[in-house]
């Protein structure tokens, strides 16, 4: 051995020189003194360290189990949303398909209605105008016998040569004038037709 390797040697063994298996075995108090200190180390690590670890633990635990319901409950109600919403949205184009369809069928009655006023609007004018139409034909009738009745007299005096100035006379006169002239043109407006 070198010189060396035996101050280790007797070093290790506190004065003696250790050789084989002993050099990795302790002598018995290294060992009983060794085992009180680790008895005692454990006894207070058991009694105040792992309580104390195991309550920390506990409460991380029980934090992230809180954690896990919580986000179970959270998903649960955002599924339960999800759903209402998806029926709510079901529900307003639903709603909204009504809605256009009860607006399609209200424009439709709304324009027949307007077709039917309008109808009714054109009927009453055109009574309006053929009443007016007739009304003024009548005037012009008047107007035009009135006229045509001086001047057939006029002219019937100029060529009797005798006054007509009777009213009576006059009258018979315009009127079978009149009357003739009527004949003659629901002839000619029969022939043309």
């Amino acid at each position: 051995m070198t010189a060396l390797t035996a101050t280790t040697d007797v070093l290790a063994a506190g004065g003696k020189e250790v050789q084989g298996i002993d050099l990795f075995i302790p002598p018995w108090y290294d060992i009983i003194g060794s085992a009180l200190v680790l008895l005692i180390i454990g006894f207070f690590f058991y009694k105040k360290i792992l309580p104390a670890f195991l309550s920390v633990l506990d409460e991380r635990t029980a934090k992230i189990e809180g954690g896990l319901n919580r986000a179970e409950e959270a998903q649960a109600e955002a599924d339960a949303l999800l759903a209402e919403y998806k029926a709510q949205l079901s529900e307003a184009r639903t709603e909204a398909g009504r809605i256009r369809e009860q607006a399609r069928a209200e424009a439709t009655d709304i324009v027949a209605e307007a077709r039917v006023k309008a109808s009714e609007e054109a009927e009453r004018a055109a009574d309006t105008a053929k009443r007016q139409i007739e009304a003024e034909r009548a005037a012009a009738a008047v107007a035009l016998r009135n006229d045509v009745g001086a001047l057939a007299t006029e002219l019937a005096s100029k060529i009797v040569g005798e006054s007509l100035e009777d009213v009576a006379r006059q009258s018979r006169v315009v009127d079978r004038f009149l009357d003739e002239l009527e004949a003659s043109s629901v002839t000619t407006a029969v022939k043309g037709k």
